[in-house]
């Protein structure tokens, strides 16, 4: 009988791998480093980005109010090519905080009446003494209110009724909370433990470069789709939601067919959980990645279960659907972090296309880099709330059509 012997392509990948894992051997850090946001500075999620390393954000487009609302402390205004849509940031002192309804709906009123080309209005209500942008103390109370639900939202202010488009703070969540991390995502980068076994070390960098050069999931961990792929690629967005970026966004995806995956920070959720339903009802996929956005590697192992399982539960509550893909903030993980994750039944997903909307390079950049980078078998990584990804987004889902390459959502590719 002839020996049975190995596939070209797999010795190939074996020795790919060998040579991968000395690399990583080399060059893995021995900690991930803890960058803590600072305090007062705006933390992430509010303007993106906020990592160093950056360019600063362009300024968001204001509206003010005439004559003013001494209460109304900011109205950003932005638009996709379609629609256009205003983020009414509300800061109420102590004694108003009883009509937070009420001043809420005037201001709603006084937004839509300044801007009849407005689509939408979504109101953030915060209190004034602890106000700390959108990564700070939660609001007192959200709203989206769509010009057709105007006459909805002011009965629910007015008490007669009932809005599903809102949500009140009902008090401290039940996990413990940690400081949002300041985070610039390069590449996705395994941590391991230096006085962990030598073998367990590179067991684990094995499986990461498996995982990276196999395609396909291995080990509860994925890159990209299975090799072979011909015509998917995944579409993800880090972050959501955000009020102002996700009825913009959400309209784009909806106009071009395509569908994507979102991997929302719990206390985000939260705040906007009508946002997180929309993604759901409109075919999209809803993915963990923290309560807090912070880095896990630095965490306890029950702090890291705490990050994972409070997400998921708020998000199977206002999806009805169990979570089934994580991404850690900063593409950051260890061992610790990815059996966390299997055990509470999550893939860890990564990307292979990240064209650096994060980091606000201009309009020009990002379309050069994701005209290079897209293919098929890709997971791409955008941000929902960096303003560049919103000027580029069009233009990217009309270029995946001409190129052949239909995104989907990871749940969607082959593995």
């Amino acid at each position: 009988m002839t020996p049975t012997r190995p596939a070209r392509p797999l010795i190939a990948l074996a020795l790919l791998a060998t040579l991968t894992l000395a690399a990583q051997a080399r060059t893995a850090p021995a900690h991930a480093p803890v960058l803590a946001a600072l305090p007062g500075q705006i933390q992430p999620g509010q303007i993106q980005p906020v990592a160093p390393g950056t360019r600063a954000a362009p300024d968001l487009p204001t509206l003010t109010l005439t004559p003013t609302l001494p209460y109304v402390h900011t109205v950003n205004v932005l638009g996709n090519g379609f629609v256009t849509v205003a983020h009414a940031i509300l800061t109420l002192n102590a004694a108003q905080h009883p009509q937070a309804r009420a001043l809420a709906e005037t201001a709603v009123q006084r937004v839509f009446a300044a801007r009849p080309d407005l689509t939408e209005v979504d109101v953030s209500v915060y209190d004034a003494g602890t106000y700390g942008g959108f990564g700070g103390p939660l609001p007192l109370l959200t709203a989206s209110v769509p010009r057709a639900r105007l006459n909805d939202f002011q009965t629910w202010a007015a008490g007669r009724g009932a809005y599903e488009r809102t949500w009140v703070n009902p008090g401290p969540a039940g996990t413990t909370a940690r400081p949002a991390d300041r985070v610039r995502e390069t590449t996705p980068t395994l941590t391991t433990d230096p006085a962990a076994p030598l073998t367990a070390q590179n067991r684990a960098r094995l499986r990461d470069t498996t995982a990276q050069v196999a395609g396909g999931e291995h080990g509860g961990l994925l890159y990209r789709a299975r090799r072979g792929t011909t015509d998917l690629a995944a579409l993800t967005f880090d972050d959501a939601p955000h009020p102002l970026f996700e009825p913009l966004l959400l309209d784009l995806l909806r106009r071009s067919g395509a569908h994507a995956t979102f991997f929302v920070i719990g206390r985000n959720a939260q705040a906007y959980p009508y946002f997180v339903r929309d993604m759901a009802a409109q075919g999209h996929e809803v993915g963990n990645h923290t309560y807090h956005h912070v880095r896990l590697p630095p965490l306890s192992p029950a702090a890291v279960q705490d990050e994972l399982q409070s997400t998921d539960a708020l998000l199977r509550d206002l999806t009805g659907r169990p979570v089934r893909y994580f991404r850690p903030p900063g593409g950051e993980y260890t061992p610790a972090t990815l059996q966390a994750a299997r055990d509470a039944g999550l893939t860890t997903v990564f990307w292979t296309d990240d064209p650096g909307d994060f980091q606000n390079p201009g309009d020009t950049v990002l379309e050069r880099r994701y005209r290079a980078h897209l293919h098929a078998g890709g997971i791409v990584l955008l941000h929902d709330n960096a303003p560049q990804m919103l000027d580029v987004l069009r233009d990217f889902l009309r270029y995946a059509r001409q190129e052949g390459v239909a995104l989907t959502t990871v749940g969607g590719l082959p593995k």
